[in-house]
């Protein structure tokens, strides 16, 4: 098999453990980072001068460049791992040509904001990407774990499952197990469902509520996921996959997916549980009586959920769902609803 070029577009920790595992095995890669400053720095230090400092990297694999066209044109295959809300102006200088055959992977967890939609869908609005050529890889992972070479799980998902299947072997290693699986929009919602509600598992712990509450709030959200993701990700997957391709190999038995697997319930688990989620830790801080703004800037790294779950209300406004759990931390986060009397409410109707 013709081995395939990869580019990694994004330089903060996600990006930064994802250009580990993929230099780790031996692959070379073109590596966009937006300032040349830092580049000098990674050169000389041989890692990132803000993220994931204890990673090293054989620069010997790694081709650094400021000039996003230029990543594009040297690769296959494109990693994307930007913060959602920073899409559109990473990718401003790109036009349609430049994607043209190229494999994009989405490490992006969240929706782009304004638009309320996903990146696929958005790459199809800007560049006429097909879904076909649109593959996510998410986790349960953290960036830290993968960096100290802990055992990481990570599910690649895209229609064509042999290409799929290509593509997460770039990453399977010692500390990397890979999985593969067909719903590509289905768990790119529970990606952004798991950091909202990671959001609220932190307001909780800042509440100070003990781990009885926290475990039932918890299976309350599996189970208000899985109502997102069967009304919401099945019609969409339904209307793009009909839209994408005619055969019958790339359609999606909806009944046959797994929302106990790792990429669904897995990742909201760790999510919500560990100390190195950025939104559990953001939500904690909101909990304690941080204003929003106090837990941006003490934070100092995108908290994808907060804007997601403004997306999600947004959405939920034709949709009609029933999804308490999210419309609470949404009137938190974005209405100044007071989190010990909105928590409060929620006891009530939890399960």
């Amino acid at each position: 098999m013709e081995q395939k070029r990869i580019g990694i577009i994004g330089s903060g920790s996600w990006a930064t453990a994802i250009a580990k595992i993929v230099t780790d095995n031996g692959n070379p890669i073109t590596w966009w980072v937006r300032q040349q400053a830092n580049i000098d720095y990674f050169v000389k230090r041989k890692h990132n001068p803000f993220y994931l400092r204890n990673a090293y990297f054989e620069l010997q694999h790694i081709s650094f460049s400021t000039d996003i066209q230029s990543v594009f044109a040297a690769s296959d295959i494109i990693i994307i791992a930007v913060p959602s809300i920073h899409i559109e102006t990473t990718l401003a200088s790109l036009d349609e040509k430049d994607f043209k055959g190229k494999l994009i992977v989405s490490a992006v967890k969240g929706v782009l904001p304004v638009h309320n939609i996903l990146l696929n869908e958005w790459l199809e609005q800007k560049f006429n990407l097909p879904l076909s050529s649109y593959y996510t890889l998410l986790g349960p992972s953290h960036a830290e774990e993968v960096a100290a070479e802990q055992l990481s799980y990570l599910t690649f998902s895209g229609l064509d499952e042999a290409l799929t299947t290509t593509i997460a072997n770039y990453f399977k290693s010692d500390y990397i197990n890979t999985i593969v699986n067909n719903d590509v929009i289905g768990v790119q919602y529970a990606g952004v469902a798991k950091n909202i509600y990671a959001l609220g598992a932190g307001i909780v712990h800042g509440l100070e509520y003990g781990d009885n509450f926290l475990s039932v709030y918890i299976a309350n959200c599996a189970n208000e996921m899985q109502t997102l993701l069967k009304e919401i990700a099945t019609k969409k997957l339904s209307n793009a996959t009909t839209t994408a391709s005619t055969d019958a190999d790339n359609s999606i038995d909806f009944c046959s997916i797994n929302h106990n697997a790792s990429v669904y319930l897995g990742d909201l688990l760790v999510t919500c549980y560990s100390l190195h989620s950025r939104n559990r830790t953001f939500g904690n801080m909101i909990g304690k009586g941080y204003t929003v703004r106090a837990a941006e800037l003490e934070l100092s790294m995108v908290a994808e959920g907060y804007n997601a779950s403004k997306c999600i209300h947004t959405m939920n406004q034709t949709l009609n769902l029933k999804l308490p759990i999210m419309e609470a931390i949404y009137q938190i986060l974005w209405e100044g609803a007071a989190p010990d009397t909105t928590f409060k409410e929620l006891e009530q109707i939890l399960v």
